[in-house]
């Protein structure tokens, strides 16, 4: 694994295609292929910036094989993007499985390697080119205490959703999760069952896209607003 090839963690917008980085546009223009969640979704963003790279799917239901197949494209040299459909892969995202296989992988050949047995390879093969993240944009115009926060990702949909809820009223510091359209008026509902009546919240709608929307106040006045249920949403509620 000497000539490793390098994967790229490549952010992409979460709306708003003015978000990418010039950074992010040079290295989709120049890995040998792109890892994308969604084939289709990736193929918009790369056909606006008229990006002629070819795509390979990697996703939640990806297997050892594709695993696999990855890797053995990293040891003949290659080098591969990694991205999501919307922000930063490997945040609460399928890309984070990967990124941790091949971290063991070249973790084990440095291992043997030390042992005499190979040249040492650098752990330089994985180089994050950063950019948009739902989560940290949330929290960048919440107005609430960002020197310690608590991400959860998305609440479970059925077993353990009740706890969920439960342990996040106990934490004492910032904290901001994400939920789907199908369920947010769900969420509220069980967030009022258990928030202290002053804890000031943040529901950001559509974040950098058209109709974005950000709702403020306690659970009580969030829950007198209209909010639709169409988009994406992050939760962030105060400490």
């Amino acid at each position: 694994m000497e000539n490793i090839g390098k994967l790229y963690i490549v952010a992409t917008p979460i709306g708003n295609l003015g978000d990418i980085t010039l950074r992010a546009l040079e290295t989709l223009k120049s890995v040998d292929f792109v890892l994308c969640e969604d084939t289709r979704v990736t193929q918009n963003l790369l056909n606006h910036f008229a990006i002629k790279t070819k795509s390979i799917s990697y996703h939640q239901h990806s297997g050892v094989e594709k695993i696999s197949e990855i890797i053995k494209l990293l040891e003949t040299g290659k080098n591969l993007a990694l991205v999501t459909d919307a922000g930063t892969p490997g945040i609460s995202d399928p890309g984070n499985y990967l990124i941790a296989e091949i971290v063991k992988k070249c973790h084990a050949e440095f291992i043997s390697a030390s042992q005499g047995i190979l040249k040492p390879v650098q752990d330089d093969s994985i180089v994050p080119i950063p950019g948009a993240s739902a989560v940290i944009t949330a929290l960048s115009i919440s107005g609430f205490s960002t020197d310690k926060f608590l991400f959860l990702g998305f609440p479970p949909h059925k077993k353990g959703r009740k706890t969920f809820f439960e342990e996040l009223a106990k934490v004492e510091h910032t904290v901001c999760f994400y939920e789907s359209n199908h369920r947010i008026k769900k969420c509220l509902g069980e967030l009022a069952d258990v928030l202290e009546e002053d804890r000031q919240m943040c529901v950001c709608r559509e974040l950098t896209k058209k109709f974005e929307t950000i709702y403020r106040g306690t659970i009580k006045e969030i829950l007198t607003k209209n909010i639709s249920e169409k988009g994406e949403f992050v939760i962030v509620i105060s400490n």
